[in-house]
């Protein structure tokens, strides 16, 4: 990572050098005559997708399909999305390659935004009916939140709801036990999302009141663990805005909202 920062600082030093030395060559004299506009180069169709590295990734990869493969920014490299991590695969299908790709004449991070892409698509599959969701009548921004009932970050910022809805922020909830399967904190997320009344039941657990009722809801939670693993989370509370970044976790509410109108603004910016 080092040296790819020092790459990085090396092109814009490069891009800077370039410009000023363009500053500083005598302008030459105006004329009468246009340049003929230049006709513009043709377009050229990219190659398919050999079949044969679809069907080994496929293969290789559980859970894959010949629709996660893709072409990718980088000759000889494919781009693999899964939820919402992203991948590359060598041109003959044989090698993988995790990390991200950088486009060292904007400096952009180019993984980083397919990666909020398919975060975001992979957020709106899922149907709000599976949330527990907190929001003001007329929400200015909406986040997701993969939260942990026992967790104290996660209780802390679901202690802030009242503010952060003030705030015009809508939060949607996704249960993600950070323990696991059969653990107690599983059982508890299990009993709040089979209450009557889930968002009355989830407050009480973070206040860590014991909830009566059956634990019935393992696939639900299983569900949505196994999404919270495909998208990245790695604690709780795990924030993503609408476009799919992945924010953080605990932020006040007014660093909330700047984050995410940061976020959105970068989003905004790199769409042009």
């Amino acid at each position: 990572m080092r040296r790819l920062i020092a790459l990085l600082a090396l092109g814009a030093s490069l891009t800077l050098a370039t410009a000023q030395a363009a500053q500083d060559k005598p302008t030459p004299p105006a004329t009468s005559k246009k340049p003929a506009a230049a006709s513009p180069a043709p377009a050229q169709a990219q190659p398919p997708i050999p079949p044969d590295v679809r069907a080994r990734v496929v293969a290789k990869l559980h859970g894959a399909t010949a629709d996660d493969v893709a072409m990718s920014p980088v000759p000889g490299l494919y781009e693999v999305t899964m939820g919402g991590l992203v991948a590359y695969v060598s041109s003959d299908g044989k090698y993988l390659i995790s990390g991200n790709v950088y486009d060292l004449d904007s400096q952009e991070n180019l993984t980083a935004s397919r990666r909020n892409t398919a975060r975001a698509k992979a957020l709106a599959s899922v149907s709000e009916s599976q949330m527990i969701i907190y929001g003001p009548p007329n929400p200015k921004m909406t986040v997701t939140v993969f939260t942990d009932v026992d967790c104290g970050f996660c209780r802390k910022f679901h202690s802030q709801m009242a503010e952060l809805n003030k705030a015009g922020v809508r939060v949607r909830y996704m249960l993600f036990p950070r323990t696991g399967p059969g653990t107690e904190s599983w059982k508890k997320a299990e009993q709040v999302w089979c209450a009557s009344d889930r968002r009355e039941a989830l407050t009480r657990a973070k206040r860590g009141e014991p909830i009566k009722g059956k634990a019935c809801g393992d696939a639900v939670i299983k569900t949505q663990y196994e999404m919270g693993g495909d998208l990245g989370v790695e604690g709780t509370p795990a924030i993503f805005t609408q476009n799919g970044d992945y924010i953080g976790g605990y932020l006040t509410p007014q660093e909330l909202v700047q984050s995410v109108q940061d976020s959105l603004k970068a989003s905004a910016t790199a769409a042009r």
